[in-house]
């Protein structure tokens, strides 16, 4: 049963039937907020639904048995505690107080999508090992939004109330800049205040949008190089392990062919 189990979750197929699966589900929800068509078509969803999550229990179960006896084994990898939980906490009844989480389950079964997909994982992956590095660009841009704001309020709050009134608001328009929608008219307002508002501006854009933005890209990339870089030696390793038994039972067959050579009567 564990070999059987074994051989299925090594399988392409199970893994492009679970992909199908997750797809299938992210559809059914997309349908379900229709109201109309919820109405009229409630025991088919329902029969989905039901179809799907015991696809999902039944594929959880055999890759836990996959592990065995070192079940143990299955919750070392984040991934398969994500599936495991996302699973579990679909099994909720959609009723009363846990309607909410119910509903919540089955949205979060489409992000399954993410588990499944390596390139997926690999983004993700790269995306939580950027966040540190990403706090200093973070505290780099905040520091910077922090004293555009207050010049910014200083030189403009006379003529753009409605943009620099205050710095909390100078805060908000400076952000809404870095989405680089609008800034232009909102610096033809500050031309009343001096001439010389387009040296706030464009060192603003120049400063914040471009090189900042530009340190997240570059963090982003150097951490997706290290993480492939890693994945790669681990596969090495693992190829490497395999051609280490692989070396040592052929000697050891060569020694029991030896000794049976031996042994036998001439």
């Amino acid at each position: 049963m564990i070999a059987l189990c074994r051989r299925i979750v090594d399988r392409p197929s199970f893994q492009n039937g679970v992909l199908a699966v997750i797809v299938g589900n992210a559809l059914l929800i997309g349908l379900a907020t229709d109201p109309d068509l919820l109405s009229n078509h409630r025991p088919l969803f329902r029969f989905f639904n039901a179809l799907i999550q015991t696809v999902f229990v039944v594929e959880i179960s055999i890759r836990l048995v996959a592990y065995a006896p070192r079940v143990h084994r299955f919750f070392a990898d984040g991934w398969n505690v994500f599936d495991f939980t996302v699973v579990a906490v679909s099994l909720v009844p959609a009723v009363g107080p846990f309607v909410t989480v119910a509903r919540l389950a089955r949205l979060l079964r489409t992000l399954r999508l993410v588990s499944v997909v390596p390139e997926l994982r690999l983004i993700v992956g790269t995306m939580v090992r950027s966040i540190p590095s990403m706090g200093h660009v973070l505290l780099l841009l905040g520091l910077m939004l922090y004293v555009y704001a207050v010049l910014g309020v200083h030189l403009f709050r006379g003529v753009d109330p409605d943009h620099w009134g205050s710095l909390p608001r100078a805060a908000l328009t400076l952000f809404e800049i870095l989405t680089l929608e609008g800034w232009i008219d909102v610096q033809q307002a500050s031309f009343a205040a001096t001439r010389w508002a387009w040296v706030f501006y464009v060192s603003y854009v120049v400063l914040a949008v471009f090189v900042v933005v530009n340190l997240f890209i570059a963090i982003i990339i150097n951490n997706l190089e290290a993480v492939k870089g890693e994945e790669q030696a681990e596969t090495d390793a693992r190829s490497g392990d395999v051609a280490a038994r692989l070396a040592v039972i052929r000697a050891q067959l060569e020694e029991i062919e030896t000794a049976l050579r031996r042994d036998r009567p001439s």
